[in-house]
């Protein structure tokens, strides 16, 4: 039982909690950057490159023909598929740019807070008495 106890405590620590919460946000969100960039975005770009599905652009490596889907060509032979790695590589830096602007919101919120808990300087103590005449003695004997 005690290792079960300390599973436990282990289990219900803040942090592997907020982390169980962050991935499934995060899983989430992919998926919808994800459609962003399939559903969205690279069609628009396909378009503009003079297709309809960018995904299926390929260099073809073994002779077939580059009429076929991506599919059967890779079906017929090996096929430099530059087209679905293109749509990976811009849903990975929207994901990442989003993730940067979150993180930077985050830490801007960290810092307005500890500047606000942040009190002024207090202004410095005062010398204590003696001090103050032993100066005023050591100014007269100067003079």
């Amino acid at each position: 039982m005690g290792m079960m106890q300390e599973f436990r405590t282990f289990a219900l620590k803040g942090n592997v909690v907020d982390l169980a919460v962050g991935v499934i946000i995060g899983g989430a969100f992919g998926k919808i950057v994800e459609s962003l960039v399939q559903d969205i975005i690279m069609p628009v770009v396909g378009r503009i490159f003079g297709g309809l599905d960018f995904a299926n652009y390929y260099l073809p490596l073994n002779g077939q023909g580059s009429q076929l889907t991506l599919v059967e060509a890779k079906k017929a032979g090996a096929v430099f598929a530059y087209g679905n790695f293109l749509t990976i590589l811009i849903n990975f830096l929207i994901l990442a740019f989003i993730i940067f602007q979150m993180v930077r919101m985050i830490n801007k919120a960290r810092d307005l807070a500890s500047h606000q808990k942040e009190e002024a300087p207090a202004a410095p103590a005062a010398p204590p008495e003696d001090i103050v005449l032993l100066r005023e003695i050591r100014d007269s004997l100067k003079k």
